[in-house]
């Protein structure tokens, strides 16, 4: 990936969690992204890296043994798949509401005229935006 002052190999946002189960769940099962390796070190911490193979972009959700506060965001903190097909994201909407994760309404009115917005078990939310993108 160019930017304007480096290059980089990838990109991956990291965050901790105190309900690492249930947000590898979410991620992998529910909205279905591959889990492209877990890790554990000896410095207490646990995760696993989620993302699409070979793609220069990854999430990252990580436990420490002594806890790992993560408060939750607020409500325009937003992680957002720009899906072309309205079917696809019907059928991940959906899969997500049968693990007990319903629609919420975004703050910013502009995410519901096209999209989805569901949380995750920490309170970040996810949009699933039916449109190319840029």
């Amino acid at each position: 990936m160019e930017f304007n002052d480096f290059s980089a190999a990838q990109v991956r946002i990291a965050r901790p969690t105190d309900k690492f189960d249930e947000v590898i769940d979410f991620y992998e099962k529910g909205l279905g992204l591959e889990r492209l390796t877990d890790f554990a070190n000896p410095d207490g911490y646990t995760g696993v890296i989620l993302g699409l193979p070979n793609a220069g972009y990854h999430l990252e959700f990580t436990k420490h043994a002594d806890g790992s506060p993560c408060p939750a965001p607020t409500e325009d903190n937003l992680l957002v798949f720009y899906i072309p097909e309205k079917s696809k994201i019907d059928h991940v909407a959906n899969r997500l509401h049968s693990m007990g994760y319903p629609d919420v309404p975004p703050e910013n009115d502009y995410w519901k005229e096209k999209g989805v917005t569901i949380e995750d078990p920490d309170g970040w939310r996810i949009v699933l935006m039916n449109t190319n993108g840029i």
